[in-house]
């Protein structure tokens, strides 16, 4: 380390450290700079505009191969793009740090598992699986949840998903697993979807995958936000400690804004109306200072007690049940910092689960271990072979071996040896009291064949866990994701099949699912669900610790005549709670409220009018009165649509004063109760009060389930996420949107 990078180290501290190493190749962009070549030679005026060429008065000659700054422009323009990655190429990053609260010791010796006075570097891309860089961001698809930690002894990647299982238990079946999940050969169609034959096909024909599929099918594969999802490292892993012993381990992230998800028609209109929303979403949140944290869990079993368990905790098709192998939590993670740049480090950024310090190793998980060899291999294609010396991938700690030249080499050694041993002893191998990394002795016996235990053989016991484990409404929208996957299947044997697959999960379900597909509905469970459940499989058991409606997106409808004192307080509470309020209205320009002069200045200005946007961009709607304001927004059935959307995705919907009537034109249901009063009242998500007082908007942070008050009830139902009574009592499927 150079004696600025020390200085650098004493000035920022460990948690800043991969920052100041970045800065050292980052430049900002300045008035007082001058465009110049990649060579440094300063560009003249014309130069950017204008390529070099023969011309006289009237007459415009041929372009000249000498003009190396329009051949440089274009040469580099046409190289601009890498091979995008095969899966996970969709993907949003940002920078943040690791703490510990907990020593974990007793099971490894990993500094950055042990160090409880350490703040590790991190960085954290999210993404999509099966769509293409320029796919859309809420589709139904498992999520990648990959942390990369730079740590004083190397680089640590936890290559994980929001998803805690796989669909293969075996790496070599990669390949075939992502041919069928992709756009079909013939017509490259559809993108970023498993609704198709070949996805379907594939599935049937591997039972190894019906647990995963269901999870796929779950309000898991939707999430509202990345930091409002868990994260897994789906494999398992071993840790040492300083005894030698070795436990196997799996590692969880899991979100302090508890775990939500979209509905179905919710995130469907999203990825058509706002493609960008889950990156938007972490921007926005970083960008206003709410953090998004996970905290950080570690399950570990003994080396002794591998064999304890009806399956193989080496099938990543398999969780460890939390009542059986509780999940410890011992540290934090945030994130804090925006990209600066989206394409060299959320695009180069280079993860491979064969990153590990010492302290943690590999399993003899199959999966894992083929993971280990692609991961790798896939950097080299997409990257070059020097791809860990890229910024954002080269580790804080001093790295040096003799590793030499390739395309992108960017070190310079100095010296007259490259390999080891050599006649100086320079560069020597490290010992273990110097921190080398430590390959865990086992015992291996067996014989070569491809093959794997029996207990990898049974493939139904834990979807039926997962499926027992879930609430009514999960249960509902599997059967109703399973439908719309299914009814875009063309080809009758896909759907027939899995309709009768499905009654190895759950008899009432294949029957409901083949009824809605056109598959003959199956008369008997085909495999024997025991009813067995267990903890924090179901979304409902991840709420946050404390209520909250901190970052969550609120939309204030106005029209001219507006109840500015009602809208200023409700502006001002949200505000105070952490959460983001928006105003829409039918314009941009200015809004004006009752009794204003409709003078420029005098008005509210709109983030957003009815037509750029639409309620499924916001978790709820809030609508103040205003006769005037009210009577507008009664005539305009975009108005009237966004609030029978929000009905319909089972949003918190509250409405003050006049506008109780424009909520009661929309929705028009008797079951939904509505305030003529000065009372308070709260109906499946929807509260009013007709008669507004200034006492009524008080108490705007103290969100409780009993609250009298229309704020401490309209702010607990978005805390809720969703009213799902709404939906079981079938409501939200009565009104049009």
């Amino acid at each position: 380390m150079s004696a600025v990078d020390k200085v650098k180290d004493m000035v920022a501290g460990e948690k800043e450290r991969k920052i100041a190493q970045l800065d050292s190749y980052s430049q900002s962009v300045t008035t007082g700079d001058r465009l110049t070549t990649d060579y440094g030679v300063k560009q003249p005026t014309a130069a950017p505009d204008e390529w070099l060429r023969v011309v006289r008065d009237g007459q415009t000659g041929p372009m000249l191969l000498e003009d190396s700054i329009a051949r440089e422009k274009i040469h580099r323009f046409d190289h601009e793009r890498i091979p995008e990655r095969v899966v996970h190429a969709r993907g949003a990053g940002a920078f943040g740090n690791f703490r510990l609260f907990e020593s974990a010791e007793d099971v490894s010796f990993a500094p950055v598992l042990t160090d409880t006075s350490r703040e590790t570097p991190v960085f954290v891309r999210f993404s999509t699986v099966q769509g293409s860089r320029g796919s859309a961001d809420t589709v139904r698809d498992v999520r990648g949840f990959a942390v990369k930690f730079y740590t004083q002894e190397g680089n640590w990647d936890i290559v994980g998903n929001n998803i805690p299982v796989f669909f293969i238990q075996d790496a070599i079946k990669f390949p075939d697993f992502v041919h069928a999940v992709k756009p079909e050969p013939h017509n490259e169609v559809p993108q970023a979807q498993s609704a198709h034959n070949n996805f379907w096909d594939f599935v049937y024909l591997h039972p190894e995958a019906t647990h995963m599929y269901t999870w796929a099918m779950s309000d898991r594969a939707i999430p509202r936000s990345y930091r409002m999802m868990q994260g897994f490292g789906v494999n398992t892993f071993t840790l040492v400690n300083k005894k030698g012993e070795h436990h196997f381990v799996k590692f969880h992230f899991t979100p302090e804004l508890g775990v939500h998800s979209f509905v179905w028609d919710e995130a469907l209109k999203l990825a058509g109306q706002d493609p960008d929303f889950h990156r938007k979403d972490l921007w926005e949140a970083i960008e206003n200072g709410a953090f998004p944290k996970w905290k950080f869990g570690i399950q570990t079993i003994p080396e002794s007690n591998e064999h304890d368990f009806d399956f193989d905790i080496l099938d990543a098709t398999k969780i460890w049940p939390e009542d059986l192998v509780p999940v410890r939590y011992i540290g934090e993670l945030e994130l804090n910092r925006n990209v600066d740049e989206y394409f060299t480090q959320t695009e180069q950024v280079a993860f491979c689960t064969s990153h590990m310090v010492p302290g943690i190793a590999h399993s003899d998980d199959p999966l894992l271990q083929g993971r280990s060899f692609s991961y790798q291999d896939t950097q080299l294609s997409r990257l070059g072979i020097n791809w860990q010396e890229l910024p954002i991938n080269k580790p804080v700690c001093p790295y040096m071996n003799f590793n030499r030249d390739g395309q992108g080499r960017h070190t310079i050694t100095k010296g007259t040896v490259n390999y080891w041993p050599n006649r100086f002893d320079v560069r020597p191998p490290a010992n273990a009291e110097e921190g080398a990394y430590h390959d865990p002795p086992r015992a291996v016996e067996g014989i070569k064949a491809r093959t794997k235990s029996s207990k990898f053989r049974e493939h139904y016991n834990q979807a039926h866990l997962f499926y027992n484990s879930l609430s009514a409404p999960e249960k509902s929208h599997i059967a109703a994701a399973f439908a719309f996957e299914l009814d875009h299947c063309d080809d009758p044997i896909v759907y027939e099949r899995m309709s009768q697959r499905l009654a190895d999960i759950d008899l009432e379900l294949a029957q409901t699912v083949a009824e809605m597909v056109g598959g003959t509905k199956p008369t008997k469970a085909t495999k024997i669900n025991a009813g067995k459940k267990t903890i924090h499989l179901s979304q409902t058991e991840f709420s946050p610790a404390k209520l909250t409606i901190a970052t969550r997106r609120v939309a204030i409808i106005i029209a001219d005549g507006f109840d500015k004192t009602t809208y200023d307080a409700i502006t001002t509470a949200i505000k105070a709670s952490g959460a983001l309020p928006f105003t829409i209205a039918p314009r941009r320009s200015e809004i004006y409220p009752a009794g204003a002069e409709k003078n420029s200045g005098k008005g509210v200005q709109p983030d957003h009018h009815l037509e750029g946007m639409r309620s499924t961009m916001f978790d709820a709607l809030f609508v103040p009165g205003g006769e005037e304001s009210i009577k507008t927004l009664q005539k305009s059935g975009r108005a009237v649509h966004w609030i029978r959307e929000a009905f319909g995705h089972l949003k918190a919907i509250g409405a003050t004063g006049e506008a109780v009537k424009l909520l009661e034109h929309a929705i028009s249901l008797p079951e939904i109760k509505m305030s003529d009063d000065g009372t308070t009242i709260e109906s499946y998500g929807v509260v009013t009060i007709g008669k507004i007082s200034p006492d009524s908007l008080k108490g705007a942070v103290n969100i409780l389930k009993e609250g009298t008050d229309f704020v401490q009830q309209f702010w607990y139902q978005i805390s809720q996420h969703k009213n799902f009574s709404r939906e079981m009592d079938g409501l939200s499927t009565q009104v049009a949107y």
